[in-house]
């Protein structure tokens, strides 16, 4: 099976105007981020705030996705929870819908071991023909897939990628000497994405690339491409806005840019909240700056 994607897939947040899903600015959003060359969009995933997503607005926002994109990307829609049972059904709704591929984060709050993340992801694989990204995030489950646990689901032919956000290099160098390179992996941290490309990560799923994605494509394709070093200097530039989008828990700091362009504004759904005023506008400063080609 071909790669999903290569390059950069952007986590899409999920914009509100009065508490309600804006599909005006998610569609602005949509053709924002295929402009600037996107690779692929991940529809319903932790940036999406997908927890406090009923599952009419889960269901809304992808089959708009889809067919506002119209096949020039691919997408790839959010379809884990910590129910094997309603995460099959959202993944057989997101492959009638026309998904691409489907994310499966790790079941959280009630936990499994490892036997039963395999049987967990298998029964979710078996119940459709998509292709699946694995997605592993300790931090905020508090469960991680194991290497080993990796190559065992890697076996199965729709398993075909992990998003890694352990944020741990030596986790990804496991998991790279164990699994064929049939198996993709994404980064899930946008700060470490050079080393996670020169290690043999084929992109980044990202928070940031919902502002930056162009450049960061353009990172990506240098590294590629064997101009590493260019590549370095390129993604240095992008950290002032790298780092500005860490300042909180995500994705609160990202919508305060996105909702500057447009997309929305600034809201959040409970138990998120907003950024004081002063906080917000420091970070979209430094957006500022760095699209009118200040350097710091």
């Amino acid at each position: 099976m071909t790669r999903i994607f290569e390059g950069i897939g952007v986590a899409m947040t999920t914009p509100f105007t009065n508490n309600q899903i804006d599909l005006d600015a998610f569609k602005n959003h949509l053709e924002f981020l295929i402009e600037n060359n996107v690779q692929s969009l991940i529809i319903n995933g932790t940036t999406g705030e997908s927890p406090t997503l009923s599952e009419d607005e889960i269901k809304t926002l992808l089959t708009t996705a889809i067919e506002t994109v119209n096949g020039r990307v691919p997408v790839i829609a959010g379809t884990g929870t910590n129910s094997t049972h309603q995460s099959i059904a959202l993944s057989q709704f997101a492959e009638e819908a026309g998904a691409d591929a489907v994310m499966l984060i790790t079941p959280y709050y009630n936990k499994s071991n490892q036997k039963g993340l395999v049987a967990h992801f298998t029964a979710i694989a078996d119940s459709i023909k998509l292709p699946i990204v694995l997605y592993n995030v300790p931090s905020r489950t508090n469960l991680s897939i194991e290497p080993e646990t990796i190559l065992e689901l890697s076996q199965h032919p729709n398993i075909v990628a992990l998003k890694d956000a352990v944020g741990d290099l030596n986790y990804t160098i496991k998991v790279l000497n164990l699994v064929d390179d049939n198996f993709t992996l994404y980064s899930g941290n946008d700060d470490n994405f050079t080393d996670f490309t020169a290690l043999g990560g084929k992109g980044l799923i990202s928070v940031v690339g919902n502002v930056i994605p162009k450049e960061l494509q353009e990172v990506y394709e240098l590294q590629s491409s064997g101009h590493s070093t260019t590549a370095r200097e390129r993604f240095s530039d992008l950290m002032p806005v790298i780092n500005a989008v860490q300042v909180d828990v995500n994705p609160i700091p990202v919508k305060a840019i996105t909702a500057s362009l447009g997309f929305g504004n600034y809201e959040l759904r409970l138990p998120l909240l907003a950024l004081d005023e002063d906080v917000r506008q420091s970070i979209v400063t430094v957006y500022e700056n760095f699209k009118a080609g200040v350097r710091v």
